[in-house]
């Protein structure tokens, strides 16, 4: 690897091929030059120039960071690396005294469009939150990314009704809407896809579904809500709820950034780009440990641990919240809320006023990178792509081959050949995409939402969705209804952006158009008229 020290004379027409790296820019992807030797004592560039000169690091940081976090160099390679090829600090703001790899970090991190509109202050205070490095930040970044799909396509299966964000931040919807949760200005039920074209202009980033309403973010951290007006599922009872038929900015969080949003029963989360988790409703006694009722419509800062540790993602169920959290050490997860059936993952169920870690992740050696809050139970991906479920088992939604329920988070034992990218979970109901793109699913299989078939038998171990690898398709994403009240319904989407759609479609929910005297839909059917490619 050491080019400083070879001898050979290389032909000018000789060129090198950078692979397995995800350029920035076109000029990432060209063919570089390789020099004669008597100049490769120095270092080049893709500048102004064809002379040789600085290192490009800003035509391209994810070259150091590729060299840097997946190459197999020992501290020594390291230190020479920094010693001999790069003697001079990098040529831009904000810091000339950064190591290449911070500089790279934070470059990347200015692509981001939550970061770069931070202000320099506000940037200090994340990267101080995060470990005081810009690769840290990064990673905040990142993981944020993952877990909740941001900035990227997404299709939602809802209580009813559906919604599917493309990469460039349309809106579309379908689906039940009594209480105008569409967003389309009327209360009329679809199932084609529509636009919700009273957004044209905002730039949506992420969707939250919860029964009869939608939360929507732009990427200007702005929510914007449609549905009935209230921010619990039993509010709905009040007399006085409004409904609100197209989106329209909740005031009470215009001071936060958010970046995500969380519908449960009782409540609904939000989080912010700083990665702190605010809550709206359901406050008193043992809930969620701050004293509003459950009408109250202002946002309430989670207390306790997580108030200096930045979370990346939120998960909520039926009456409890989970969060991911970010720290040097590495990814954890806590949780807060209703602890029955064991779904607070920490050996009892005993309900949480505040957010308390869960310390079974430790014992197991995982280190989670997604969640996802079910009805009634629960699962965690971890980075080594072990699967982990807890809580109520009925139906065999935890995959454990019974339906016991489980008190702490158990490793699923039948996908221990299977890396998983991806978990799902829903009322008694878990998928699992593997970093393959195949899909496996188990619990109640009623409605058809498993995929199955016909069958609507019940699975207590991952089966293979054997219908979605006909597709041919590599699938990347799974919704399912996280609901009491609906019968449930599933997307799968694939890499190209193609949805399919499975479950009950009574409302128009699947985005296909079932037969007469037709409720639901055994088998994967493409959802037309949406491109989230």
């Amino acid at each position: 690897m050491d080019t400083t020290t070879s001898n050979s004379i290389v032909s000018p027409s000789t060129t090198l091929q950078l692979c397995s790296i995800i350029p920035e820019n076109p000029l990432a992807a060209m063919e570089l030059p390789l020099l004669p030797s008597f100049l490769s004592l120095k270092r080049h560039c893709l500048g102004n120039s064809s002379a040789p000169g600085e290192f490009f690091l800003a035509s391209c940081p994810s070259i150091v960071l590729h060299l840097l976090t997946t190459c197999d160099l020992c501290p020594r390679d390291l230190a020479k690396l920094e010693a001999s090829s790069f003697l001079k600090p990098a040529n831009f703001s904000p810091d000339l005294q950064l190591s290449i790899s911070e500089v790279a970090a934070l470059d990347i991190c200015q692509k981001k469009s939550v970061f770069e509109r931070m202000g320099e202050e506000d940037r200090q205070e994340i990267k101080r939150k995060c470990g005081g490095s810009w690769k840290l930040v990064l990673r905040f970044l990142l993981a944020g990314e993952l877990g909740c799909r941001r900035e990227k396509s997404q299709a939602l299966a809802g209580p009813g009704h559906s919604i599917a964000v493309t990469s460039k931040g349309v809106v579309y919807s379908f689906g039940s809407n009594t209480s105008g949760q569409l967003g389309q200005g009327t209360i009329e039920d679809t199932w084609q896809p529509r636009p919700i074209r009273s957004l044209s202009g905002i730039r949506i980033i992420q969707a939250a579904i919860g029964a009869d309403r939608t939360m929507l973010i732009s990427d200007a951290g702005e929510v914007y809500a449609f549905g009935k007006d209230c921010f619990s599922q039993p509010g709905l009872e009040d007399q006085d709820t409004k409904l609100i038929t197209t989106p329209q900015r909740v005031k009470s969080l215009t001071e936060i950034f958010v970046v995500q949003a969380a519908i449960g029963y009782h409540f609904t989360a939000v989080l912010s780009r700083e990665g702190r988790v605010y809550t709206l409703s359901w406050g008193k006694d043992e809930r969620l440990g701050h004293g509003s009722d459950r009408n109250c419509v202002l946002p309430h800062p989670l207390l306790g641990a997580l108030e200096n540790i930045p979370v990346v993602q939120i998960a909520a169920g039926f009456c409890y919240l989970l969060a991911l959290a970010c720290q040097p050490t590495g990814m954890s997860v806590y949780s807060v809320g209703c602890g029955l059936g064991g779904k607070l993952g920490h050996g009892t169920q005993t309900s949480e006023k505040q957010p308390r870690l869960i310390e079974e992740f430790s014992v197991l050696k995982m280190e989670p990178v997604m969640i996802s809050a079910g009805t009634w139970h629960a699962a965690a991906v971890g980075r080594d792509g072990r699967v982990c479920t807890w809580g109520w088992g009925r139906f065999g939604c935890l995959g454990h081959g019974t339906g016991e329920s489980e008190l702490v988070p158990k490793v699923v034992e039948g996908l221990k050949d299977v890396k998983a990218v991806h978990v799902a979970t829903g009322d008694y109901t878990t998928f699992v995409v593997s970093d393959d793109g195949q899909v496996y699913s188990f619990g109640s299989g009623e409605f058809a939402n498993l995929g199955q078939g016909d069958e609507d038998d019940n699975t207590v171990t991952p089966n293979l969705v054997s219908s979605l690898k006909e597709i041919k398709e590599r699938v990347v994403h799974v919704s399912l209804t996280n609901s009491i009240s609906w019968g449930g319904h599933t997307f799968a989407m694939t890499e190209s952006g193609t949805v399919y759609a499975f479950g009950t479609g009574d409302r128009g929910q699947l985005g296909v158009e079932l037969g007469d005297n037709l409720t639901e839909r055994a088998e994967p059917a493409k959802v037309v008229g949406i491109n989230l490619s």
